[in-house]
């Protein structure tokens, strides 16, 4: 429930939405610096860099709002009512969240709920993990015949099932980052292999950009077990595409099949 407004002088409630970035806080926009100067309340994601909470005033209430239970739904209304409730009590909402505020981050919800108590909002984007990971490690997303677009797809939907949208791009040729799916990667490879994909390259990012981004390349065939070997969880994301045959990791592979086509 919304709490009545406190009545304080000069109060303008507002909520500016901004991307944190995939974690490395030199990522960080110097839009959004400039938001967290003048706000009067920061709350903030799971994976957000808490280094970036120096730019916003001393003795302001920063207040996490990670997730803290199973049920989704549940969760994200809390914090739009919390949301609501700072910017009518304090004024100048600064929320912060990881990657891009649109790009899976339910931006669009919070935004909507303030906008019903009429709070106006602005939204300053930052740059998502599943372009900026990659990128970070010189993957594009297209290059020459070997892609000419690229899907972003969430791994699992909102019921915890794996997108339908995984078995149309799975036919294509396009590169194909998926997020919020490393837990299912088995799974997910196998619909690369009912498409005859077995040999795909396919990257697997742990932590991008930040002092434990951790990545490991393969194949749609070898993919679940290095996921095991190393010991591979949460945030990651997984690149499937020919693009990612241009890391230099992948060349140990590369060199492996063709040894094994040499013996035959």
């Amino acid at each position: 429930m919304i709490l009545n407004k406190v009545e304080k002088a000069n109060i303008e409630p507002r909520i500016t939405l901004v991307g944190a970035g995939p974690g490395d806080a030199d990522l960080f926009s110097l839009k959004g610096v400039k938001a967290l100067k003048t706000a009067d309340v920061v709350l903030y994601d799971a994976n957000v860099n808490e280094a970036l909470l120096c730019y916003a005033p001393e003795g302001i209430p920063k207040v996490f709002v990670g997730k803290s239970t199973d049920d989704e739904d549940y969760a994200q209304d809390a914090v739009n009512k919390l949301i609501i409730d700072y910017a009518l009590n304090y004024g100048h909402v600064v929320r912060l969240k990881s990657g891009d505020p649109f790009f899976f981050a339910k931006g669009y919800e919070e935004i909507d709920a303030a906008e019903s108590y009429s709070i106006p909002t602005e939204i300053i984007p930052g740059i998502s993990s599943a372009t900026g990971a990659p990128s970070l490690q010189k993957i594009p997303m297209i290059y020459k015949e070997l892609s000419e677009s690229f899907w972003a797809i969430t791994g699992t939907n909102s019921k915890g099932e794996l997108s339908e949208d995984l078995y149309t791009a799975a036919k294509t040729k396009a590169t194909i980052v998926i997020l919020n799916g490393i837990e299912k990667v088995e799974e997910i490879a196998s619909i690369f292999q009912a498409e005859n994909k077995g040999l795909l390259p396919v990257a697997v990012i742990q932590n991008g950009s930040t002092l434990e981004e951790k990545i490991e390349v393969g194949t749609v065939d070898t993919i679940t077990e290095i996921v095991k070997d190393k010991n591979i969880s949460a945030p990651a994301l997984l690149v499937f595409g020919d693009v990612v045959s241009l890391h230099p990791k992948f060349n140990a592979i590369r060199d492996f099949y063709e040894a094994e086509a040499r013996a035959y």
